[in-house]
């Protein structure tokens, strides 16, 4: 986003934000009283909202247009509390206030090289599957073990003639993707959630941008997940994978932060010891050549 047009689309972003998780809370939940049964919206009005954030409702009305340029702390805390924002929600509300802000508005750089003490970190990794990538979603460098894992994504005909390798893309774009993810419909709503997320902390990402319009052109089920405005830290859990050599896997998993390489995350999966996945890995380690980590396709 930049100029004119970044503000209309970032004061967008947030009107949108707000408006969406105001709707989904009722006055009950809120622990306000009801009065009458006709009520033209199904969660809180803009004045209920006011009253609950401690504020007049012509400043939250500023606010739900999109102007959070100036808000402090306290007057974003108490929107978070009034909205029951969870970790997530609260951390993209300050990002988007934060991006309102002139000092905000610079560019946020992602490293476009992964640094030979990762790469290394990645080779001593051999047995798990482990990968870089960035939060928009490219996968930027890879174990031996991690690319034997994700080969029907490298292998995809998406990037054949185009790089690199993104699991969004993969996902939205290529009906394969339904077969790799056993829990697809989960997958999607936390990929777009992540990829929201990540609209609010880097909102003049280029890439990133253009990633999402291409999605949102050519995916109705990216687009309609988009407009519910969802966001999600991606941290750890269970990932339930088809390979077509091992069969189906349910492999834990975990994803941290470098915090030398803002934007880059390591992705690793880690077996229950003795368990069917960690049997399976082994033979898809035993299938695979060896070789070093290299730079999955940066761009």
């Amino acid at each position: 986003m930049a100029g004119a047009d970044g503000k209309k689309k970032l004061a967008a972003e947030v009107k949108e934000f707000l408006s969406t998780r105001r709707a989904r809370i009722t006055p009950e939940q809120a622990g306000l009283p009801v009065y009458g049964g006709n009520r033209r919206v199904a969660g809180l009005r803009r004045e209920e909202v006011a009253l609950l954030a401690g504020m007049s409702v012509d400043y939250y009305v500023r606010l739900e247009r999109g102007n959070l340029s100036g808000a402090s702390d306290a007057v974003l805390e108490a929107l978070a509390h009034a909205l029951q924002l969870n970790e997530a929600e609260r951390t993209h509300l300050y990002d988007l206030a934060r991006a309102s802000t002139p000092s905000g508005r610079r560019p946020t750089v992602t490293p476009s090289r992964v640094r030979p003490t990762i790469l290394r970190l990645l080779d001593s990794m051999s047995g798990v599957p482990a990968f870089v990538r960035n939060a928009r979603f490219d996968i930027v460098a890879t174990n031996t073990l991690g690319r034997a894992l994700y080969a029907p994504v490298f292998d995809s005909p998406l990037f054949a003639q185009r790089g690199p390798v993104n699991t969004a893309r993969y996902m939205f774009l290529d009906p394969a993707s339904q077969d790799f993810w056993v829990d697809w419909d989960k997958g999607a709503d936390d990929a777009v959630a992540f990829l929201r997320t990540e609209t609010g902390r880097a909102p003049h990402d280029k890439a990133l941008t253009d990633l999402i319009g291409e999605l949102t052109t050519r995916s109705d089920d990216f687009a309609h997940r988009w407009i519910r405005h969802d966001v999600k830290f991606h941290r750890s859990g269970v990932k339930n994978l088809h390979h077509p050599l091992v069969g189906a896997l349910a492999l834990p998993y975990e994803a941290m932060d470098l915090p030398a390489d803002p934007g880059l995350r390591l992705n690793f999966y880690t077996p229950e010891p003795d368990s069917p996945e960690q049997e399976a890995l082994g033979l898809l380690a035993s299938w695979t050549t060896t070789s070093p980590p290299v730079p999955a396709g940066n761009d």
